[in-house]
């Protein structure tokens, strides 16, 4: 064989191993291929669903296994927050779906068409103050971040309005932007009183020497309370219950934010061990109480959600956002001034303890944009005091000169540009 036919013959040899190599390479390119687009058509899993938080403010995180494509808005009748997210999966615990705090009720499923939806249904209207799109730390995957808080009708109707002209986005609002975190001007407003008449339902209250049920008082007079700020024409006036009936405390908070309350007037009537103790004292809200005995106080009162078997928690973060916190001095200084006006009117009529103003930290008190009282009209305890908390006479003079406290606060804070008295 010469060398020109050795060399043909190689090149022949080499042809083929070339081919099929090529051959080879394109079938694993095409395979590679068909399997990054099999993976980019499986659908995301929704893996895991968490909710923190009470009736005024809720956090809700969804993590999922990659970047979702969400697409949300509201909806009203009931006030529902929709997600819409296209190719997923869900694979989430039905009992982490229970409804707790702001959120009544969680459905989920496919609409087909690749999309399937998430509601959250709300115990009235709310706020979704953040809804963020965030990758997981330590790289496993994604997450959406939903915050949400109490807000009135009329509020909830503002943000119906800017999703008109407006889709829905995964791209948080600045603080400035957002909806409920701020007064927001409502030149149709008129002074409205949010009354709250301790305990209810399942929890009694205290118990008075002959038997008088605390609940039952409360709501005795917060009726007549209610009737005689009505009269008066110039308020809107609502009862956080007008039924023996249980609520939560965070509950109470939330009704009072969505009525856009001005002044939130709880009525109590408490037992203490302390013989000769009577008459009615007026608290507001602090950090740290007044004296042990009002420490006291605000720990039984704040133990109210036990009667219902509620677990006790407190979702409620530190408050950073400057906003926040401005508006919380300023609702302090209200609530402070409307408890000094309150003590003055009911010394006129009602019999008062000895350093009548006083304050701890009431959990239904922390409304951070209501100013808020607590009134203990008088010790079960006592029997002058039950005897006084059941006669009509002396619940028509106390319940009056909370009105006359009410008409001068109203007319003060409209005075000052902070309201409007009707």
């Amino acid at each position: 064989m010469g060398l020109a036919d050795f060399t043909d013959k190689g090149c022949r040899v080499g042809g083929q191993i070339i081919s099929a190599f090529c051959l080879l390479l394109l079938l694993a390119v095409s395979s590679a291929s068909s399997s990054v687009a099999n993976a980019a058509d499986a659908p995301l899993v929704a893996k895991g669903y968490k909710m923190a938080g009470d009736a005024t403010k809720m956090r809700i995180v969804i993590d999922f296994d990659r970047e979702p494509d969400v697409k949300w808005f509201l909806l009203r009748g009931p006030n529902r927050l929709v997600i819409d997210l296209a190719n997923t999966r869900f694979a989430i615990n039905a009992k982490d779906l229970k409804a707790r705090g702001l959120v009544r009720g969680v459905r989920l499923g496919e609409l087909g068409e690749g999309v399937s939806r998430l509601i959250l249904t709300g115990k009235g209207p709310f706020a979704v103050d953040k809804l963020d799109v965030l990758k997981n730390e330590d790289g496993t995957g994604y997450r959406i971040a939903i915050d949400m808080s109490a807000v009135s009708e009329r509020e909830f109707d503002a943000a119906l309005a800017n999703q008109a002209l407006t889709t829905g986005s995964t791209v948080s609002t600045d603080k400035g932007g957002r909806v409920g975190t701020g007064p927001v001007s409502n030149p149709g407003h008129r002074f409205t009183v949010v009354i709250d008449p301790g305990h209810g339902g399942v929890d009694g209250g205290a118990e008075g020497l002959n038997g008088t049920v605390e609940k039952n008082v409360t709501l005795a007079f917060a009726t007549e309370l209610r009737d005689k700020l009505a009269a008066v024409g110039k308020y809107d006036v609502f009862m956080t219950r007008s039924t023996d009936e249980f609520l939560r405390l965070d509950d109470r908070v939330r009704i009072a934010r969505q009525h856009e309350a001005d002044l939130l007037i709880s009525i109590h009537a408490d037992t203490i061990s302390v013989k000769g103790i009577r008459g009615a004292t007026v608290y507001t809200v602090s950090d740290k109480a007044s004296d042990p005995e009002a420490q006291a106080l605000a720990d039984r009162e704040n133990l109210s959600d036990q009667f219902a078997g509620m677990e006790i928690k407190n979702d409620n973060k530190e408050v950073t956002d400057i906003l926040i916190d401005l508006i919380r001095r300023e609702t302090h200084n209200f609530s402070m001034s409307f408890a000094h006006t309150l003590v003055g009117q009911l010394s006129t009529s009602v019999g008062l303890i000895n350093n009548p103003q006083r304050s701890a930290g009431f959990k239904v008190l922390k409304a951070p944009d209501v100013p808020s009282v607590l009134v203990e009209l008088g010790y079960l305890s006592n029997a002058k005091d039950e005897a006084q908390l059941l006669n009509a006479d002396w619940r028509g003079k106390a319940a009056q000169s909370i009105t006359n406290a009410v008409a001068l606060f109203a007319s003060a804070k409209a005075g000052a540009g902070a309201g409007t008295g009707g």
